[in-house]
């Protein structure tokens, strides 16, 4: 076994730290990816976990609940450690600024010298990212776009979530906690890998196009030439006053390559639509709704473990929408099942980075 989770509800951060160490213990652990309920004081958990594991990179972020194989958790720890056959070689760097494009400049030059090779010269079928971001920064179009300018090295990951207090989310490296900052670690894994993607909508055929948006802050102010709540309602056949109550199961999706691409209403302001994650002035949109979360979540699985033959470890970035969806339907037990025979872990965020920024979607990172 290259690769072992463990999780722990305890009510401190030293009760649940220990618990997980013991359950790494007699294992050669290179890395360490957790995930951690606010429950427990972001710098103490930090530095709690980095301390049990001395020898080894780790690293993590805050949640809006936690995910092991076979369950959905909510103020708990899930941890996975991965020995040096899992993990070949990994560098983390921290991005303490995120409205800094020199910060990740600096980050990248630093990987570079630790591989040895430019990442834009990296072979994206040996290395991977994963990153985590703080999910209130509101910077994460901005960071995964001049990222993908310079590596195709995929990076895959979330944003931080709160438990949805929405007041602080917190990354972890170096037994240290950080804000308005993101974690990004550069990943030779010993095993082949691969990635899903999975987000349960089909398309209704109604077109909203952003006639007039305010970019940074993520508000569309005008659908269609129309008032974006206006224009949302009336293709949902509803009113402006009840098209909150369908930002769940009716998000719009922008399509490439017939593959959807989900911003997710946040609210209704004045007649403007805030939202999850950007969008720009032009964008096609087209109106969404839900479908089987349990059934095509599923189906991916399966689908990667023919691909792969079997899988030895996931991780999985799935929304915090979804997870509310799941709660609201009582579905939420039955969605952890989907990954009882798979080592897992994964969290509630608050945005999902895979090819960019995105949201209402589970991204995961699967490894032979």
């Amino acid at each position: 076994m290259n690769i072992k989770t463990a999780f722990s509800v305890n009510e401190t951060a030293e009760q649940s730290v220990n618990e997980i160490a013991r359950q790494f213990e007699m294992f050669d652990t290179e890395m360490v990816l957790f995930f951690a309920s606010t429950k427990y004081v972001p710098e103490s958990v930090s530095s709690l976990m980095q301390n049990a594991f001395p020898m080894a990179q780790v690293f993590g972020c805050s949640t809006a609940g936690e995910i092991v194989s076979g369950k959905m958790l909510e103020n708990s720890i899930v941890a996975m450690a991965f020995n040096g056959q899992a993990v070949k070689d990994v560098k983390i760097e921290v991005l303490e600024n995120l409205k800094d494009e020199n910060s990740v400049k600096k980050a990248f030059e630093s990987l570079g010298t630790y591989f040895k090779e430019p990442l834009a010269e990296m072979d994206p079928g040996k290395y991977v990212g994963i990153i985590l971001i703080d999910g209130l920064s509101g910077a994460e179009e901005g960071l995964m776009e001049t990222i993908g300018d310079l590596t195709n090295v995929t990076i895959i990951g979330g944003s931080a979530g709160d438990d949805l207090k929405f007041t602080s989310t917190n990354v972890y490296a170096n037994g240290k906690s950080f804000t308005n900052a993101a974690v990004l670690a550069m990943i030779k894994p010993g095993v082949e890998f691969s990635f899903i993607k999975t987000q349960s909508f089909r398309d209704l055929g109604k077109s909203l196009e952003v006639t007039k948006a305010n970019e940074e802050q993520r508000e569309v102010i005008e659908f269609n030439g129309k008032p974006a709540a206006v224009a949302y309602a009336e293709a949902l056949g509803t009113t402006v006053e009840k098209a909150p109550q369908h930002f769940m199961h009716n998000p719009v999706g922008l399509f490439i390559e017939d593959e959807p691409y989900v911003r997710s209403p946040q609210q209704i302001k004045g007649s403007s639509m805030l939202f999850y994650c950007s969008v720009m002035e032009g964008m096609e949109l087209s109106l969404l709704e839900g479908t089987d979360v349990i059934g095509d979540t599923r189906t991916a699985i399966q689908k990667a473990k023919s691909e792969l033959g079997n899988i030895s470890g996931l991780v999985n970035f799935n929304c915090i929408l979804r997870t509310l969806e799941l709660r609201q339907n009582g579905l939420d037990q039955a969605y952890g099942e989907l990954f009882s025979d798979v080592p897992t872990i994964g969290f509630s965020s608050y945005g999902e980075e895979y090819i960019g920024h995105i949201n209402q979607t589970a991204t995961m990172l699967v490894f032979k």
